[in-house]
């Protein structure tokens, strides 16, 4: 290249550059020059990715399931939500009343989830029973669960991670369709509760439980 082709390129003045870097110090993942973490809590951190079969409840539906597993785990109570990420930010973003006096995890294929730390757990339904050591069976009062695909396939492999976290209390979010298989394999009853996705789906969505639900009808 000679003299005259660099003179041609562009150059970025010392303002345009020194914004540049900002915004990739606020936008990056990664901990910031000063060490630490991003807060990972904040309002819309990770975001609804459709391509990974993610279809998101809307901020209505999250809060009141958010608040029927708080109300159904007890002081002091484990939560596990299962596939279900925006159920699991509504918990820590602390507008639900109670939600200070339970703990919560997050089990998710996902990866960007690992900027909630501990509270993440990588899971792959393909593998239902590959969990860290760490994680106890039986060790949550309820799990809080919404296979990402609706098949007899997937639902059967979800169920066997549901038994392994469950002290009892199961709430399952799918398709009205899988209510028999939800049925034979969770032993849930289909609730009165329509819960809402931001994105409009073509499938009908229920809740099903195993236990007394005070969601609201309708």
């Amino acid at each position: 290249m000679s003299d005259s082709d660099d003179d041609d390129v562009p150059a970025l003045s010392a303002h345009t550059l020194a914004a540049l870097q900002e915004f990739y110090n606020e936008t990056r993942t990664g901990p910031d020059q000063d060490g630490a973490a991003p807060d990972p809590f904040a309002v819309g951190a990770v975001e609804e990715d459709w391509r990974m079969s993610q279809f998101w409840y809307s901020d209505e539906t999250a809060a009141l399931l958010a608040e029927e597993v708080v109300r159904e785990a007890g002081e002091g109570g484990r939560i596990a939500c299962l596939s279900a990420p925006s159920v699991y930010q509504k918990l820590k973003q602390g507008v639900v009343e109670g939600s200070g006096a339970v703990s919560a995890v997050v089990l998710e294929y996902d990866r960007r989830f690992a900027a909630y730390g501990d509270d993440f757990i990588f899971y792959d339904y393909n593998e239902p029973l590959s969990l860290p050591a760490s994680v106890a069976p039986q060790s949550f009062d309820i799990v809080l669960a919404d296979p990402p695909y609706l098949s007899q396939e997937c639902l059967s492999k979800v169920a066997k991670t549901i038994k392994y976290l469950s002290k009892g209390k199961v709430l399952l979010c799918t398709g009205a369709t899988m209510e028999n298989v939800a049925k034979e394999l969770l032993d849930v009853e289909m609730c009165s509760f329509l819960p809402k996705h931001n994105r409009n789906l073509s499938n009908e969505f229920r809740c099903f439980v195993n236990y007394p639900s005070r969601l609201p009808s309708g």
